[in-house]
């Protein structure tokens, strides 16, 4: 990943704008963090326990789903799903290559095999077609990954497992609360994966994550398989993990957990604003923005704009010279990286995730951006692109673009 910016704290620079500013959420909601933490070390409760059982309650609930399971981080989610579905050698798994690391390798980390597909140029999500063509004998499950805070085409998906007796995990790491069709991410498939690190949209004060899903019977047996498959009095139906999420993780999510949905509706605010500016400052030649596609509920956990002609790499240089924040999610698709070097694949095999990992770029979008700070991200990307003097002004802006 490549940054610029300060990434988690109020930028060095006060006239440059940070990638994400988690200090300035913190400050919102300080007293409430520490009474709950507080509540913790006064119960000396720290692992699982009600704090856990509390917050897995009030997450199924805004998930939608009948029950969600905590654990050690999204990492560890995706790889107890895959195994509570019995997954594992001589199985595939199809998924994208345009993703974090871990989409991929939780597969192998079970010792299935990842089957890489394309992706959708407009969503950057998976292309249903491309699913279709890849499925085997041995394909177990696809894997979507909701991007962006985006959900992928799940319809047809849907279609797909149940034409070939597939399972659907949903890596909705970056969408919580995300909608496709009226319903939440994570109950989009037999089982949802979610991460709580400190920078996502829910984000905690360290690792930890989440499991959701409708399956009474998969419900149990995650439980089961976050404490080395253990079923009470030592007794260890399988071999599992020791992935539990820990009670100060759980009340820092539940303080936060209140405040989300206004945390998100600031962030497609934000979304909407980031759309009119760049229409008044006439990028369309040279950015794509990212849209809210229709049935969907997007949470823009990233702002992602694609920049053509292959000047993304300089305009990062010129948002880094004029301190404001950017990132590059993600320069290397998974099938290109070494350590899947033993999977076949080749450049050229994945046009549209090549594509995409050349070109995009993904502006600071947190909740408590603020429209003046917006503009300085747009006028930067617009002075980086050349379409700007350095010196030049534009007085109507925030009348005009608001």
């Amino acid at each position: 990943m490549a940054v610029t910016g300060c990434q988690s704290a109020h930028s060095a620079n006060p006239t440059g704008v940070p990638f994400i500013d988690l200090v300035a959420q913190h400050e919102t909601i300080a007293s409430e963090i520490h009474q709950a933490v507080d509540r913790v070390f006064a119960s000396q409760s720290f692992i699982l326990g009600e704090n856990v059982t509390r917050f897995e309650e009030k997450a199924a609930a805004y998930c939608d789903a009948r029950d969600a399971i905590g654990c050690a981080s999204g990492t560890d989610a995706l790889i107890l799903a895959l195994m509570a579905l019995d997954i594992g050698p001589g199985d595939e798994v199809i998924t994208s290559a345009f993703s974090f690391f871990a989409t991929a390798s939780t597969i192998h980390r079970i010792g299935a095999r990842p089957v890489f597909v394309d992706i959708d140029p407009v969503s950057m999500n998976l292309d249903p077609a491309k699913v279709e063509q890849a499925i085997t004998s041995k394909t177990r499950a696809i894997l979507p990954v909701h991007l962006f805070g985006q959900c992928a085409d799940m319809e047809p998906l849907w279609r797909i497992a149940v034409r070939h007796g597939i399972s659907i995990v949903e890596d909705a790491a970056q969408a919580i609360g995300a909608e496709y069709q009226g319903r939440r991410a994570g109950v989009l498939g037999e089982i949802g994966c979610f991460s709580f690190f400190p920078t996502k949209n829910l984000g905690g004060a360290g690792d930890g994550g989440m499991l959701t899903t409708d399956d009474h019977d998969l419900s149990r047996r995650l439980r089961r398989l976050r404490v080395h498959g253990d079923q009470g009095g030592y007794r260890h139906a399988e071999i599992g993990l020791n992935s539990r999420l820990d009670s100060l993780q759980a009340a820092v999510l539940e303080v936060k957990l209140a405040h989300l949905e206004s945390w998100t509706e600031a962030r497609r605010a934000n979304a909407r604003r980031y759309e009119n500016l760049f229409a008044h400052y006439g990028l369309s030649d040279l950015v794509t923005v990212p849209h809210e596609l229709p049935g969907h509920r997007h949470v823009y956990n990233q702002f992602t704009i694609r920049v053509k002609d292959g000047r993304r790499d300089s305009l990062l240089a010129s948002l880094k010279r004029d301190s404001i924040g950017a990132a590059v999610y993600y320069p290397i698709p998974l099938h290109l990286q070494d350590c899947f070097r033993f999977l076949g694949y080749k450049p050229g095999d994945l046009p549209e995730t090549e594509a995409a990992a050349a070109e995009v770029l993904s502006l600071p979008i947190f909740a408590e951006l603020g429209a003046e700070r917006q503009e300085t991200v747009v006028r930067g990307v617009t002075r980086g692109l050349g379409r700007l003097a350095a010196d030049e002004h534009d007085t109507t802006r925030l009348r005009r673009v608001a």
